[in-house]
């Protein structure tokens, strides 16, 4: 394939690969808490940190990585302690990173921000093979987090009190959970952006909520379709000269949206069959093709291995 014969691309891919699997698992037990949003939060404070990182001339992506980290854990305390809700904390994050990250990459060389775009939207020809390798290191550390602490993630996200009661370190499996989050930001921004790697966290766990039966299968479909929007999205943007962060997070939409009315067709077709046999009003006389059957002062008739007879307007089993 023409796509694997440049080594941007290959890197690109690779990158994509880890964010599809790495994204939709921690996702899944922010849609339970219902904090769809902190991942923007924490990408608008890992862009402080790159901004911070080209200023000074340091790895922008370790940069990024603490300065998301240190946001997740104090979004952490300061909802544990009360002193201001979930939602206050996190447009906090949202308004002082974004205007840090501005500031501070408008004092670097060239005061502009237009070096900002490739970490803001995603850019597949910018992810160097050292990029490459903190991101494996990264997702490797959240994979093995999330499947050996799954059974506390989910009784902690799932409902605190009961968590809190059965003797888990609720506060320190929040925090895990935050640095997690912060990791996978770090990760996703090469190839998502930070402004649309909530998207990828959320959307691929939408679908598994309207497709999926367990929380097992749920994990399973949110990984599938993570995997598979971020692959052939990246592929997509490189024939189609499109940023790859909205060509991933549009072809997650088209496959939420194609769920959803996939769902919402299965469940008319299944509520007008159990309309259907519970009325049983069929047109059953002579010549109507059922075989009829003598049942005392009236006629049966065999119908879908069901004997029906006539009661006023509608046709009951017998």
């Amino acid at each position: 394939m023409e796509i694997l014969q440049y080594d941007f691309m290959q890197r690109a891919l690779l990158a994509a690969v880890l964010v599809g699997l790495t994204a939709p698992v921690v996702g899944v037990y922010l849609v339970q808490r219902r904090l769809a949003l902190i991942g923007d939060g924490l990408g608008h404070v890992a862009l402080t940190g790159v901004a911070l990182g080209v200023l000074t001339g340091t790895a922008p992506v370790l940069v990024a990585l603490a300065c998301a980290v240190a946001g997740g854990v104090a979004i952490e305390l300061i909802r544990a302690r009360g002193r201001a809700t979930a939602d206050v904390a996190l447009a906090v994050m949202f308004y002082g990173g974004i205007a840090g990250g501005v500031v501070l990459i408008g004092l670097s060389a060239g005061g502009t921000p237009a070096n900002l775009s490739s970490y803001l939207f995603g850019a597949i020809t910018t992810t160097t093979g050292a990029d490459l390798a903190v991101f494996a290191a990264l997702s490797a550390v959240v994979l093995a987090a999330t499947v050996g602490m799954a059974p506390q993630l989910f009784a902690v996200s799932n409902d605190e009190e009961y968590a809190r009661a059965s003797g888990m370190n609720v506060l320190g499996l929040n925090i895990l959970l935050a640095v997690l989050t912060a990791a996978t930001v770090v990760i996703s921004m090469r190839i998502v952006g930070l402004l649309l790697i909530s998207a990828l966290m959320i959307v691929p766990n939408a679908v598994a909520q309207v497709t999926a039966r367990s929380f097992r299968a749920s994990v399973l479909t949110a990984v599938a379709v993570g995997v598979t929007v971020s692959v052939l999205g990246t592929g997509v943007s490189f024939y189609a000269d499109t940023p790859s962060g909205g060509t991933i997070v549009l072809l997650a939409i088209a496959v939420f949206l194609l769920a959803a009315s996939g769902s919402w067709l299965r469940g008319a077709v299944h509520a007008r069959r159990h309309h259907d046999e519970r009325d049983h009003r069929h047109e059953h006389g002579a010549g109507c093709g059922h075989e009829a059957v003598p049942h005392g002062d009236h006629v049966d008739y065999v119908h879908d291995g069901h004997r029906h007879a006539a009661h006023g307007a509608s046709y009951d089993d017998h």
